[in-house]
């Protein structure tokens, strides 16, 4: 449910690099071809040296994606009629019913990034071809994250150790709540949102998670209590968002929501900065009564001038929670398993289906 960061090639990298007509010419025949549709940086970091061999082994690579539109590089064009799998990443552009016309060999889409709704046109899904995500594979650090923070804010450690800065000495901890038996909210039960419910069953917290396409079972079999979003608000010792961003989602929680959490109560955000209003977060960390651990805000970055860059109540994270540094290389492993399945005629098992572009972020 994170937005990945998208790095560019320079042109020195994408001129050094062979066409696709090249390497079509010295692929061997009777595997699956590849083309690699991501920028360079992205390949360099997802498709590590281990895990480019694996792909290797099973498909014929061609090692240039294309740097803007598919159509758009003659060469480009001419090697999509021999692909059967794009394997795709950060910096792919728009895969548009025109690529498909294109590639009429097309079979699957293999996303070694997260989301697809933004480049995957629907008509992907009308003709059949499959399409993966290694979603679930960037969804893991951002769960380990929360977690984490949520046992650290159970402790109010982000606003005491801000406070033992500032002051320069020891601040008092007698109120602090601690995490036996604590309340912990969470809003949505996306990968992220699951993934972290499964987590909080190692310590002695109570956990209510909130989320109209989840059942009361289904909730039970997390290990959580489903409610409804003010009962999620008012009963919430530490509240962790991992909603969506959708049209109906956007300022989801607002002033009133924001008004039922309890005095002192931790608001955690992983998901989207927009999801909250940020107004009325802001008001309620001004005056004290709410702490926030925000990985992500609105607007990102925020401006040298907000509020909240220098509350002690307030602890920032510049959008690490997903990926990051040798956590990518998990998402080249995922694409590859799914490009190993795919070669041996196995079905995929990180498919998404056209039914849920609408409640994805």
């Amino acid at each position: 449910m994170r937005t990945e960061s998208e790095p560019t090639a320079s042109p020195a990298q994408s001129a050094a690099a062979p066409s696709p007509t090249e390497a079509v010419t010295e692929a061997v025949t009777g595997r699956p071809t590849v083309m690699l549709a991501m920028n360079e940086p992205s390949r360099v970091r997802v498709l590590v040296s281990a895990v480019r061999e694996r792909l290797e082994r099973v498909a014929n690579v061609l090692p240039v994606g294309p740097g803007g539109p598919f159509l758009a590089d003659p060469a480009v064009l001419a090697a999509l009629g021999d692909v059967d799998v794009l394997l795709t990443g950060w910096g792919c552009p728009a895969i548009t019913p025109e690529v498909l016309d294109a590639a009429p060999k097309l079979k699957a889409i293999i996303h070694s990034a997260g989301s697809v709704k933004h480049f995957v046109d629907p008509a992907a899904f009308e003709r059949g071809i499959q399409v993966s995500s290694a979603v679930v594979a960037n969804a893991l650090p951002v769960a380990e994250f929360t977690a984490a923070t949520i046992v650290l804010s159970g402790k109010r450690a982000f606003r005491l150790g801000a406070e033992y800065k500032g002051n320069r000495q020891k601040p008092d901890h007698s109120t602090v709540p601690g995490n036996y038996g604590n309340t912990v909210g969470l809003l949505g039960a996306s990968r992220i949102g699951r993934l972290v419910a499964e987590r909080l069953r190692a310590f002695d917290l109570e956990v209510l998670i909130s989320d109209p396409y989840l059942t009361a079972a289904e909730a039970a079999e997390l290990g959580a209590e489903l409610v409804e979003l003010d009962e999620l608000f008012s009963r919430s010792d530490v509240l962790s968002v991992h909603a969506p961003l959708l049209p109906e989602t956007v300022g989801l929680i607002d002033a009133r929501l924001l008004g039922l959490l309890k005095d002192g109560s931790v608001l955690i955000n992983t998901a989207r900065g927009r999801i909250v209003d940020a107004a009325a977060l802001e008001q309620e960390c001004r005056s004290g009564r709410l702490d926030a651990v925000l990985d992500v805000t609105d607007p990102e970055p925020l401006p040298a001038d907000s509020p909240l860059l220098d509350l002690p109540n307030v602890f920032l994270t510049p959008h690490v929670a997903g990926a990051v540094g040798n956590e990518v290389a998990r998402l080249g492993e995922l694409a590859v398993s799914e490009m190993e399945r795919f070669a041996a005629g196995a079905p995929l098992q990180h498919t998404i289906s056209a039914a849920e572009l609408g409640r994805i972020a």
